[in-house]
């Protein structure tokens, strides 16, 4: 894998006039090393959403006030989708699978398979699949073709047993999404388990998938929602899933309209920021603007985002 992520690096430069037709002009893939560890953040797409998902708890003002100012609204943004795969020994484990191409609407979401084969990464070679949590756009790649059909007979997917537990009868009392929602992310949460139950490992707090790779359950946003730790050579990196939002180090007390817990939320997310601000490890979030590699500080009562420079 340290081969094929140092060739996603290099093909990420190559000069315009040697790019084919079929090729992306920017590969949305960013290889890095965590000690020994490979991680290679791979862009799913994009897809459009409500401002007003984004602080459920906040005057229309103030939301479209800190939309303006991030050059970002008035009434719908584009929601990043990033996955992972770490290569860790033998085993490369993909870290959620983006939303999928059956959902209409969503017409640049869903690209993470043709991104990784473009890397030179085959899914056959997955040995483990974690997932943060079962929202549709982080189990729906796994319920297209294209994926499913060259996923290995073995392959373990590693879900927080409060996680399996809570789509059995899922709660949407305490959202604030747009009204078609909680339907598809019931059913599709549904065909997941229905398709891939003999292969779940369910965990209760915390899980060592493979040496240096630990999915933790954190709460919050789903009641198993569950985060990565990738720990090598005294470096560290967090995938932080949905535990936050690009307008959470501003704000970390706005409500996002997908948390079934939303106060709970809020207490993940400061807590994650501050452990991540404390250590100076690397931070990487589903819906933080690819390729979402970055570190945290702190900035009086509020966080600050700092982008990590690329390395090429």
């Amino acid at each position: 894998m340290t081969t094929h992520l140092n060739t996603a690096l290099q093909q990420n430069h190559q000069p315009v006039s040697n790019i084919s037709a079929h090729e992306e002009l920017v590969p949305s893939r960013y290889a890095l090393r965590v000690g020994e560890i490979d991680v290679l953040v791979v862009s799913d797409g994009v897809l459009p959403l409500p401002t007003e998902t984004m602080s459920t708890n906040v005057d229309p003002q103030t939301r479209a006030a800190w939309f303006k100012d991030m050059f970002l609204g008035p009434d719908a943004f584009d929601w990043a989708l990033n996955v992972l795969v770490v290569r860790s020994g033998d085993q490369t484990i993909l870290v959620d699978a983006g939303l999928g191409g059956q959902f209409p609407g969503f017409p640049r979401a869903g690209q993470f398979p043709k991104r990784l084969e473009a890397a030179g990464i085959d899914l056959a070679s997955v040995t483990d699949v974690v997932i943060t949590h079962m929202h549709m756009d982080h189990i729906g790649g796994l319920l297209v073709d294209a994926v499913k059909n060259r996923l290995r007979p073995d392959v373990r997917i590693h879900v927080s047993a409060t996680e399996v537990a809570f789509w059995a009868e899922p709660d949407f009392s305490r959202t604030s999404m747009p009204s078609p929602v909680p339907d598809v992310l019931r059913s599709t949460a549904q065909q997941f388990m229905n398709e891939y139950h003999s292969k779940v490992r369910t965990f209760e707090e915390t899980y060592e998938v493979a040496p240096g790779v630990v999915v933790k359950r954190t709460g919050g946003h789903t009641p198993g929602h569950s985060v990565v730790h990738v720990t090598s050579g005294g470096e560290r990196l967090t995938f932080a899933g949905d535990a936050l939002f690009p307008v959470a180090f501003e704000h970390p007390d706005w409500h996002n309209g997908f948390e079934h817990d939303p106060e709970e939320s809020v207490r993940v997310r400061v807590r994650l920021m501050q452990e991540a601000a404390a250590s100076g490890e690397l931070f990487v979030a589903t819906h933080l603007p690819f390729p979402s590699v970055g570190r945290v500080a702190v900035n009086g009562d509020a966080f600050r985002w700092v982008a990590a420079f690329w390395d090429y």
